[in-house]
């Protein structure tokens, strides 16, 4: 083992440990991870490929992204390194929440609590889309994705399955994207 894959399985650890305190809900923390990973751990078109692949198998999002980044960053240990920092928040939070939610789990005002939160999370989740296809270069690119974006959007609308959904769009994107 060397200082340098001591240094990159630590700063796997402590990414994935700060993106799962800042942001433990699962589309939120893709934006903060996108600022961590993006350019600096994998290409932006691999950062991309992680999440679209993450979405389409079955299991936790940050699990699977966390193995993925790991996985590119510093093989088998940078996986070991990434879920260990993805899954000591979101397990220790869990117990606290549990222990609270036993205690006013019939209050009202936890209703309108999460009622309050819903939004936040949707606006959330568009602006990462907003700079996923940003990333996007040349007005051909961006065009086709905006038509991968419509599509997909009526495909959900319709309340197809999301992961028939990324199936079909990145079959898509390997036709348009030629």
């Amino acid at each position: 083992m060397t200082h340098s894959q001591f240094a990159t399985w630590f700063k796997l650890f402590w990414m994935f440990l700060k993106v799962n305190l800042l942001s433990p809900s699962g589309p939120a923390s893709i934006g903060l991870l996108y600022d961590e990973a993006a350019g600096k751990l994998m290409s932006e078109e691999r950062f991309v490929e992680a999440v679209g692949f993450s979405n389409v198998l079955p299991g936790s999002e940050a699990l699977k992204l966390a193995m993925f980044i790991g996985h590119a960053a510093a093989g088998v240990p940078g996986v070991l390194a990434a879920l260990l920092g993805a899954i000591l928040p979101p397990t220790l939070m869990m117990l606290v929440v549990a222990a609270i939610l036993q205690r006013f789990q019939h209050e009202d005002w936890l209703g309108r609590f999460v009622g309050g939160m819903s939004p936040a999370v949707a606006a959330l989740m568009v602006l990462v889309g907003w700079e996923l296809f940003r990333a996007g270069t040349g007005k051909k690119i961006k065009l086709r994705t905006l038509l991968i974006a419509a599509l997909s959007a009526a495909a959900l609308w319709m309340q197809i399955p999301a992961p028939f959904v990324l199936v079909g769009a990145g079959i898509l994107g390997v036709i348009l994207f030629r």
